[in-house]
């Protein structure tokens, strides 16, 4: 296999591992940001968070599965991101740490403002991290100040500050609406009375927002500052950022598109995931089906506007990271895709398989039952 296909290969495969997270552990997010609005009373709020309280854990294996193909596939990109975001990466991590602690903790003490706090912190836990990610995504297609020495050592001019410019915010707000409807959809499916009743109310707003927004940020893409590699193509070559030329594009982010009108399927993916998780809303399975396409659209149509870029240099268009400059040694792909030949299998059935355990409905009865030992 050529270094070219695995170059490619692990681009698919990093968007995979990001979609996953999206859909797995996006419900969680969403979730814990509907709890203080779709459970009113304790035992309701007990139903939420026992929906998610046995998968948590589990659905952040595709966050850590993503982070590790960064860091062995993609070295670079993983130096300058973790890098120059650690600011934003440090407060998603101090956001998601408060889910655990919030599950264990909030139902240990009986006093009403003690689990008060502590669905407020889940609440955060779920919201912090939905715009920060959204954040992220948005400073790919405006890009970040940074660049490399002639002995490509890392340097940046990214402040947290930098990082929430009004493109990046508001593609955060299409995460926030896009994990809501995701989070209001699982609850749909997997509560019933009051807690599904409330759930379902939220799908539709969630769904129009998610539309609105997504349509005001593609808007503003297609008027951003796009740019291109014009440098012959080394797509064998040794990785090296500052082994080409970029300049700026008047195609626009769009270019892939118009190449490949196949693409526009990834847009519309998202678009109609939402209007179809909105009318089949009363088919809890199906909405919620409906309603993971909307990450997996959204991403898989990021992934292709930005290709080949993964992380674009504002300052030094030159130094931006691509598939074709910013990965590892063709043998470690080669290595590293035996082994997600091997293990990725396993991780989906294992998952699928405790998903068919934890099937059905929470219910206040089930609750109230085993008090002690729920969430």
């Amino acid at each position: 296999m050529s270094y070219e296909i695995l170059r490619l290969i692990w681009w698919a495969l990093l968007g995979i591992l990001l979609i996953a997270f999206a859909m797995m552990d996006g419900f969680d997010l969403g979730t814990a940001m509907l709890l203080p609005f779709v459970a009113r009373s304790d035992v309701e709020r007990r139903v939420a968070i026992n929906t998610v309280g046995p998968v948590w854990e589990g659905n952040q294996v595709w966050f850590i599965l993503g982070g590790g193909a960064i860091f062995a596939a993609w070295p670079a990109l993983y130096a300058a991101s973790f890098s120059g975001f650690y600011l934003a990466m440090f407060l998603v991590l101090a956001a998601l740490i408060l889910r655990p602690v919030g599950f264990k903790y909030r139902s240990k003490l009986a006093n009403l403002l003690w689990r008060a706090t502590w669905d407020w912190t889940l609440f955060v836990g779920g919201l912090v991290p939905s715009l920060v990610f959204g954040v992220a995504f948005g400073n790919l297609f405006e890009g970040v100040p940074f660049g490399f020495d002639a002995d490509l050592r890392f340097h940046s001019e990214i402040t947290l500050f930098s990082l929430l410019n009004p493109f990046a915010l508001l593609c955060g707000l299409v995460s926030v609406s896009m994990l809501s409807l995701h989070g209001a959809a699982w609850l749909n499916l997997k509560t019933d009375a009051a807690v599904q009743r409330r759930a379902r109310g939220v799908m539709p707003f969630a769904a129009i927002a998610f539309v609105l927004l997504f349509a005001v940020a593609g808007f503003w893409v297609w008027h951003l500052q796009a740019f291109q590699i014009t440098s012959p193509a080394m797509h064998d070559g040794p990785s090296n950022p500052l082994a080409k030329i970029v300049v700026a594009s008047t195609d626009g982010w769009f270019a892939n598109f118009g190449v490949h009108p196949i693409l526009w399927l990834a847009p519309c993916i998202a678009l109609l995931g939402a209007l179809a998780a909105t009318l089949l809303r009363r088919t809890p399975l199906l909405a919620f089906l409906a309603s993971a396409l909307v990450p997996a659209g959204t991403i898989a149509a990021a992934g292709c506007a930005l290709f080949p870029f993964l992380l674009l240099s504002s300052s030094n268009p030159g130094a931006s990271l691509t598939v074709w400059d910013a990965s590892s040694s063709k043998l470690t792909l080669e290595i590293m895709l035996g082994a997600v030949v091997i293990f990725l299998p396993i991780i989906i059935a294992y998952t699928a398989w405790v998903y068919r355990v934890m099937r059905g409905p929470v219910t206040a009865d089930q609750i109230v039952r085993d008090s002690k030992t729920a969430y």
